[in-house]
This record gives structure tokens, C-alpha cells and sequence, in this order.
């Protein structure tokens, strides 16, 4: 027989075993529909596979984004929400200071010129590269009679007059001397615009000479009516005069850069000394003729006053001077020849 202990430990047991069993069903009872559901769902063919590489395509994106809009710069077109027809940006402003325009005062303050004590240049440097230059013009317009060719040409161009003939050049001379430049002093502009100018003495005793041969028509009352050749030859002798130079900046535009210009004019007491020689006539020819001569002086004087002479000036665009390397030549001997 059992004892009282078994008995009531298995009485004790009996209750859990019940509750423990009925558990078990209640959960089979539970997950039994369950199985079925999962067990009739259709294969998608999403794998873990898939899944690895849709997580790292997403990670390479986010960096590319970061990148792209974070560490590096949009550029000019690529601006989001531009387009071909959006307005374009103002241009920036240059990064170099800006510097006001040195008036002449401060100029010559920096160069230690005084314009009241500073004495009188030579220029016996610049009468030299002066005469070097013309020289080498002189050659030129010599060879293979370019001179003579320019001269014709001009003489006979579309501005000469009905009356006048075909002319012919019977001699020309472009002279043996050299100008010779003096006593240079530097000047503040007359007309207030903080401009320096440099005024040179200049003194040419030469003999340029320029000889043609013409015919005078007469067509009234009819044509060829009578025909008056004539022969000239006119010279000049002697020149001196107070020259005026100076540079301008001038203004840039929407259409061309900032330039500068050389302006150049002769003080009104200049000297300009001529020697005239005419010959008119065919058979009785009539020599020298004064009021010839005076003709043809007024015509050279009234020609030099209207282009040089002040008030007027002569205004050339200077070409850039800035080192460009189209420009640049080597010298061949140590000697320094180019």
C-alpha cells in the first residue's frame, strides 16, 4: 500500500500535469491554422541575397549624394532649377585692390622732380635712337623706289583738281640730317585734367625737297582752250619749334579695352623756313614767280597749322607695351645683336 507522502504528492502533481496538457492543446489548437496560410503563400524570389545588395545600393547612393552636394561646389549651368533662358549672373568683381589715379602731384613728389628747380635735359640719348630710327626709314623708303611710288600716287589721286594735269616728280630729296632735341622739363597739362607733358625743343636744318612737272588746263570757253606748263620745286630748309607730349588713358567702352593714346602738338612760334624755285611758261618761260611762291607757302603753312599746331594736336592709339611672348626675340652673339 502507498503511503499518506506518495499520496499526497501525487495529488499535488495531478493538477499540473492537467494544466500543463491542456496548455499543449490550447497552443496546437491555436497555431494549427497557422501553418496552412504560410504553407499556401506564393514563392516571391526575394532572397537574403537581394536583400544584401538593395541595403549596399542604397548605402552607395547616400554617398554620392553627400559628396556631390556637400563637398563639392555646383557649377556655373548645373545650378538646380536653371535653365538656357535664366538670367546670367553678374560677373565679380575683380580681386585686384583697387588703386584711385595718381595725380601728378604725387607723381613727380615719387620721382623727385621739382618743375620750379629741376634744370633742363639734353635728350642726348634720345637724339641718337631718334636718328638711328629715321635713319633705318630713309633706307627703306629708298629701296626699290617706295618713296617715289607713295609720292605719284598721292599727287595723282582722286583729289586733284580738273584744272590740273597728270603730275610728274622730277626730284625728291628726304634729306641727310637729323633732328636734334633740347632742353626738356616736365609740365603739368595746361588744361587741368592731372596730366603730365613733356615740352622739348626741336631744331632740323635740313633740305627736303620735293620737284614735279604739271600743266595747267584751260577749259572754258572750250576744252583744252590753252595749256600753261609748270615746273616747281619746294624745299625745306630750316624747321625749330617747341614740341608738346603727352599720354591719355582712354576710357574703355562696351565695345574696346582701356587704351592709351600719344598726343603730340608745336607751340604756335614755330619756324619754318622754305626755298621755292617755278618755272611757268613754254616758250617764254617766266622764272620764280612771287606770287607763286606765296601761293604755295600759305597752302603748306595752312596744312601744318590745322593738324599740329595748338589749339589742334595729333592723338595715336598706342599699341599694348605688356611682354607677350609672340613678341620676344633672342640675340644671337653675346654681343647683344638682334
Amino acid at each position: 500500500m502507498a503511503s499518506i507522502t506518495e499520496v499526497a504528492d501525487a495529488v499535488l502533481v495531478a493538477p499540473t500535469a492537467v494544466t500543463v496538457t491542456e496548455t499543449v492543446f490550447r497552443i496546437q489548437e491555436t497555431s494549427v491554422p497557422l501553418i496552412p496560410e504560410f504553407a499556401n503563400k506564393p514563392d516571391t524570389g526575394f532572397t537574403f541575397t537581394h536583400g544584401l545588395l538593395l541595403g549596399q545600393l542604397s548605402v552607395v547612393i547616400i554617398l554620392f549624394t553627400f559628396i556631390r552636394f556637400f563637398i563639392f561646389a555646383n557649377g556655373p549651368n548645373s545650378t538646380p532649377g536653371s535653365n538656357a533662358n535664366a538670367q546670367p549672373k553678374k560677373k565679380q568683381s575683380s580681386i585686384i585692390r583697387p588703386v584711385p589715379p595718381v595725380p601728378a602731384r604725387s607723381i613727380l613728389a615719387r620721382t623727385y622732380y621739382n618743375v620750379e628747380t629741376h634744370p633742363a635735359e639734353s635728350l642726348d640719348w634720345l637724339n641718337v635712337l631718334v636718328a638711328q630710327t629715321i635713319s633705318q626709314l630713309r633706307e627703306d623708303a629708298r629701296m626699290n623706289n617706295n618713296i617715289l611710288h607713295s609720292v605719284d600716287k598721292i599727287l595723282n589721286g582722286d583729289s586733284l583738281p580738273g584744272f590740273v594735269d597728270t603730275v610728274h616728280v622730277t626730284e625728291l630729296d628726304i634729306g641727310e640730317e637729323f633732328p636734334i632735341f633740347s632742353n626738356c622739363k616736365i609740365h603739368p597739362c595746361e588744361d587741368d585734367t592731372g596730366r603730365l607733358e613733356a615740352r622739348i625743343d626741336v631744331d632740323l636744318a635740313d633740305s627736303i625737297t620735293l620737284g614735279i612737272d604739271t600743266r595747267l588746263l584751260l577749259n572754258y570757253p572750250a576744252p583744252l582752250m590753252a595749256i600753261l606748263p609748270v615746273s616747281l620745286s619746294v624745299s625745306i630748309v630750316r624747321f625749330s619749334g617747341q614740341l608738346t607730349i603727352s599720354f591719355k588713358t582712354i576710357p574703355p567702352t562696351s565695345t574696346s579695352d582701356r587704351k592709351t593714346s600719344l598726343i603730340f602738338s608745336f607751340a604756335p612760334d614755330y619756324r619754318l623756313e622754305f626755298a621755292i624755285k617755278s618755272l611757268v611758261g613754254s616758250r617764254s618761260r617766266l622764272q620764280n614767280l612771287p606770287k607763286l611762291s606765296q601761293l604755295v607757302e600759305s597752302r603748306i603753312r595752312k596744312w601744318f597749322v590745322e593738324r599740329c599746331v595748338q589749339p589742334r594736336f595729333q592723338e595715336i592709339t598706342m599699341p599694348s607695351v605688356w611682354p607677350r611672348r609672340k613678341n620676344t626675340r633672342e640675340s644671337f652673339s653675346a654681343g647683344g645683336r638682334y
